[in-house]
């Protein structure tokens, strides 16, 4: 019986540490507005790009890559666009056919996190896993200024995506004119 208590209590602390942990990153989050930091991506741990984006809430985002080709991502909250020097055309992709819809969309994450718990098998980052319309996602927060600082996803084309965030800046003042497309469509 002993077993038992002593199980049933380290589940119970477990527990509410954890949601202690998600609630804290949720009550941080519900704090931002906006986000502007330098990133670097892995694509199938082929491919490296870096850069610097602005993600304002909900759903809106403009990220100029550091490369030759001028790249550029921007979402306006409906429509992503991705331009650069090395294609003759755009790509625009519906955003609710991505998963940055979700990683864009602040109330969605905030609802997931209620929902799940930490993964605890990484030492430096509070991790959520969730999956939502056939995509895994993983958010990752940094434990000590609970700062989102990255997340894994898949593309449409299935790659596995890794983006990490430094120089993290919060609620910074953003001109909305760079979130239309229209500036970046050929």
């Amino acid at each position: 019986m002993k077993k038992y208590l002593v199980f049933f209590f380290i589940f119970l602390f477990n527990l509410n540490a954890n949601s202690s942990s998600n609630q804290e990153i949720i009550s941080h989050l519900k704090n931002i507005n906006s986000l502007e930091f330098k990133f670097i991506q892995r694509i199938d741990n082929n491919n490296v790009e870096k850069g610097k984006c602005i993600i304002l809430y909900p759903k809106k985002i403009f990220c100029k890559y550091n490369d030759i080709y001028n790249k550029i991502l921007v979402s306006n909250g409906k429509s992503l666009v991705i331009n650069s020097d090395k294609i003759k055309n755009y790509y625009r992709y519906p955003l609710d056919k991505t998963p940055l819809n979700f990683i864009l969309d602040k109330k969605f994450l905030i609802s997931k996190m209620n929902e799940v718990k930490d993964d605890n098998s990484y030492p430096f980052y509070y991790v959520f896993n969730f999956e939502y319309e056939n995509n895994l996602i993983k958010i990752f927060f940094d434990k000590e200024s609970l700062d989102l600082v990255g997340w894994e996803t898949k593309d449409i084309y299935q790659n596995l995506i890794q983006t990490f965030l430094s120089e993290i800046n919060t609620n910074i003042d953003v001109n909305e004119n760079i979130f239309s497309i229209q500036r970046y469509i050929n």
